[in-house]
């Protein structure tokens, strides 16, 4: 297995198929959580992986080895999130699922030890987090994921959605105003 992923895409592009699929180990659970946090569907994000790794493959020929290969992957991943969120009836929500996490930081350290009082302000909480995120464009919702959850630079994120940094920069910050306002009951009560 090659050690680094420039390695791996100089042999993918040569034909080598065991280095396409390192590349697939290797990034598939980071682009299945971006997919998932974009799409809110565990089988729609399934679809965003297959999606981006088989747009990937066919492109690899166009990727330019001094970009970072899973920022340009994250750009697939969220083109194609978008693409598939555009595509749905008009006014569709993503459906709601238990295991829904867009908040994976709020989860209780010890839902054990947890009072119920707790573990009911949790679950409103993280209902609240879910239709706030639905409520969010495709580009905001991207970038809010991007910068948030995945910890990625500003100029990551603008080149992953094909922005300049100003557009990036305000995306994010709309995005932020949106989530502010839906969660601020819960911060003034805290």
């Amino acid at each position: 297995m090659p050690q680094t992923d420039a390695a791996a895409v100089a042999l993918a592009r040569d034909g080598d198929s065991e280095a396409f699929r390192a590349l697939v180990e290797r990034h598939g659970r980071a682009v299945y959580r971006v997919a998932y946090r974009m799409t809110g569907s565990a089988q729609d994000a399934e679809d965003v992986v297959q999606e981006t790794f088989l747009k990937a493959y066919r492109q690899l020929s166009r990727f330019e080895s001094r970009a970072n290969f899973s920022t340009w992957l994250h750009r697939i991943a969220v083109n194609c999130s978008i693409d598939l969120i555009r595509g749905r009836p008009h006014r569709e929500t993503p459906p709601a699922e238990a295991d829904l996490q867009f908040g994976e930081q709020i989860e209780s350290t010890d839902a054990a030890g947890a009072s119920p009082e707790r573990l009911m302000m949790s679950t409103e909480v993280q209902g609240r987090i879910n239709e706030a995120m639905s409520g969010l464009s495709p580009m905001e919702r991207a970038a809010f994921i991007l910068r948030h959850f995945e910890g990625r630079s500003i100029d990551e994120i603008s080149h992953s959605l094909g922005l300049k940094v100003n557009a990036t920069k305000h995306s994010i910050f709309r995005a932020v105003r949106k989530m502010r306002i839906a969660l601020e009951p819960f911060v003034a009560d805290a």
